[in-house]
């Protein structure tokens, strides 16, 4: 599937088009916005995964066709900075450790699979434990935890849409039943709320691991070796929304 996509995707951009429209999750969205800069194609990608973290974002709770009616009607040219992990690009968020499991999890208690959930979240935590992770904040504080958050200004609450800055957020549960607490919690509320969460605004961040690090980044999962750096990367795409 990757490589099919990347294929579609370099054909089209071939032709140099004004508006790239992708219809997929985040890790689709990511591989194509990855192919889009300040100097165009603007990027569109409505809803048409689960998490629909940028999406949502970008979009609300609308539908794919919503967002399509919306643009017509007022379109609106939107400036999205994204972050660079050991050279790989997001732009919604992103989670290193064992704990990115608890995506999983999350996904299985919103659609009411809690046995599901329970297994997934106790799984990641059971990886999680043997890897204690340190991260480093614009290169002083530190905090050390099982999972480390990173979200892009879009998608986080707490940075305005202009803001130079990451929010990153140090998960550290104390056992199998903080673990839980935490998957039912992000369910259904705030996970930064958790008093098991530190979180820090940031321009540059650094995950520090013994061995290898397993992260999620928009969806899409990859494994880095001992040492992640983390970086804004301003202006990443343009991208189209609607007016207001």
């Amino acid at each position: 599937m990757g490589a099919e996509l990347a294929s579609a995707l370099d054909e089209v951009l071939i032709g140099r088009p004004d508006i790239l429209i992708v219809l997929g999750g985040d890790g689709t969205i990511r591989t194509a916005a990855e192919r889009c800069d300040p100097g165009g194609p603007l990027l569109m990608p409505p809803h048409g995964g689960t998490m629909n973290v940028l999406p949502q974002a970008l979009y609300g709770v609308r539908t794919w066709c919503h967002a399509l009616d919306a643009v017509v009607a007022r379109p609106r040219v939107r400036t999205v900075s994204g972050a660079e992990a050991a050279g790989q690009k997001f732009f919604a968020a992103a989670i290193f450790g064992g704990p990115s499991l608890l995506q999983e999890a999350r996904e299985a208690v919103r659609y009411g699979e809690f046995l599901v959930a329970a297994r997934n979240g106790l799984s990641a935590l059971r990886t999680s434990l043997d890897r204690e992770l340190i991260c480093l904040w614009d290169g002083g504080a530190a905090a050390k935890g099982e999972a480390v958050a990173v979200l892009c200004p879009l998608a986080s609450p707490r940075l305005g849409p202009g803001e130079a800055r990451l929010e990153a957020a140090v998960i550290h549960p104390d056992g199998p039943v903080d673990a839980l607490r935490m998957v039912l919690s992000a369910a259904f509320r705030d996970w930064r709320a958790d008093p098991d969460v530190k979180c820090a605004m940031a321009e540059t961040i650094e995950v520090l691991g013994n061995g290898p690090v397993p992260g999620l980044l928009d969806g899409g999962r990859f494994s880095f070796e001992g040492s992640v750096k983390v970086r804004l990367v301003p202006r990443a795409f343009l991208a189209m929304t609607p007016e207001g």
